[in-house]
């Protein structure tokens, strides 16, 4: 069944539901109503024959104009009338009318009886459907007034059928009205299908629903084309990755096949030659273990595995200054810092600061000096290098992007743009300065431990 099937369906079941409770709300209202002008009308004849103690005559007009004299119990010709004594006896009657035993109920008695002061009851006979009402008349009598119930019969079944029909007559409509509401109202829901089932079968994350307005569906919309567009860039910086990732991978290996190739032949044969190629292999060794530690470091989604916690920056950018301090032992590090905490993942916080650290030493000098400051969910690393220069300062963030004077230091062109990968997935960022007396500035910032 379809979901336009079951919305038009549930419709028209929620208004018919809504439609017999409705007519059945009016159909005891207005039985009740019929009910109490039928009683009261019973009430007052009796009390009006109770007072005249006895038949009153209606004119009535007989054949020739002439006039005939009728008289009744109850004073009107539609209500029957008739005197009961205590043990069933009808002792007086309509003369009219003659006498109705079958009228007589235990209710009547009871009134007779003197155990209560009036009653009603319906009663079905031969003759028909009728409503009795018993008053007290005489000691050890009660007067019994009947009336037919057939209009009121008539009157309600005439109420029911025409609130069934009612109620039949909303179910369809609203059937057919749910079915035209759902077309409209399910449209952006199929555009949405339409575009998913596009999206599915063609791998195109190019293509949008494009959805205008403010209700829930346009934004469902909007969500929808925001998370296509995230893995439209996704897929897009993860291709650019395995082709940059290829593109670096390829030198190093070049270099380490052709220098092998050359000790396979035995050249070169001079030994100071021979062991240049050896120190050659073990830096393009070193240069792609490097590349590829960053490579995993890169594409590995830590965020899933390892767990958001406060973390001391301040101990975090200690120990990554003792670490960096033994790799160049010709830089100096001077480190300013204070107690800081943080919320992220700490193995990630560390590495970003120890790439900071990295870049600022292999750009030092011998002898140079790395500033390093800590406070408030900031680390600030300067070193006193040649810094970077305006056309080349956009760039540095960039995956496998190296500046032209650094194709003969050490490094994979990952470094930086890891930092800038842990900072955003932190909730922070990561900008360059140009320091004042040379150099470049970096700072980091994270979002502070509430």
């Amino acid at each position: 069944m379809s979901f336009r099937l079951r919305v038009a369906l549930l419709t028209a079941a929620a208004v018919a539901v809504a439609a017999i409770a409705a007519g059945a709300v009016m159909y005891l209202l207005v039985q009740q109503q019929l009910d109490t002008a039928f009683n009261d009308t019973l009430r007052t004849s009796a009390q009006t024959a109770r007072l005249q103690g006895g038949p009153r005559p209606d004119d009535r007009f007989g054949r020739g104009g002439s006039t005939v004299r009728v008289e009744y119990l109850s004073g009107r010709a539609d209500i029957f009338a008739q005197i009961v004594d205590s043990s069933g006896d009808i002792v007086g009657s309509d003369p009219q009318a003659g006498e109705s035993p079958e009228l007589v109920t235990s209710e009547v008695l009871a009134v007779a009886d003197g155990k209560r002061a009036d009653a009603f009851a319906d009663v079905t006979t031969a003759g028909g459907h009728f409503r009795v009402y018993a008053v007290p008349f005489t000691p050890g009598r009660a007067l019994e007034l009947a009336r037919p119930l057939a209009e009121i019969d008539s009157a309600l079944a005439n109420l029911r059928f025409a609130l069934i029909g009612l109620g039949v007559g909303a179910a369809l409509l609203a059937a057919l009205m749910g079915a035209v509401i759902s077309r409209v109202v399910l449209a952006p829901v199929r555009r949405l299908s339409a575009t998913v089932n596009e999206v599915t079968r063609t791998r195109d994350l190019s293509r949008r629903v494009a959805m205008t307005g403010h209700d829930e569906m346009a934004r469902l919309a909007a969500s929808f084309d925001g998370m296509l567009t995230a893995l439209e860039i996704s897929l897009r910086q993860q291709r650019q990755l395995v082709a940059d990732a290829s593109h670096e991978l390829r030198t190093p290996l070049t270099s380490l096949r052709t220098n092998l190739e050359l000790l396979a032949r035995g050249q070169p044969t001079d030994p100071a030659e021979r062991q240049q190629v050896l120190v050659e292999l073990v830096a393009q060794m070193e240069r792609l273990s490097t590349l590829v530690g960053d490579l995993i470091d890169l594409a590995r989604d830590e965020e899933a595995t390892l767990p958001i916690e406060a973390v001391r920056l301040d101990e975090v950018v200690a120990e990554a200054i003792t670490d960096v301090r033994g790799r160049y032992p010709r830089v100096r590090f001077e480190a300013a810092i204070e107690e800081t905490t943080v919320r992220g993942i700490r193995p990630r916080i560390a590495r970003a600061v120890t790439n900071l650290l990295d870049n600022a030493g292999k750009w030092s000098p011998a002898g140079g000096v790395v500033e390093v400051t800590v406070g408030a969910g900031e680390v600030s690393v300067r070193d006193h290098g040649p810094g970077v220069a305006p056309e080349d300062a956009p760039r540095v963030f960039d995956r496998f992007w190296r500046a032209p004077n650094a194709r003969s230091l050490p490094g994979s062109g990952l470094g930086l743009s890891i930092v800038k990968d842990v900072a955003e997935s932190h909730g922070g960022s990561v900008t360059l300065e140009d320091a004042n007396g040379g150099g470049a500035r970096f700072r980091l910032r994270l979002a502070t431990s509430a």
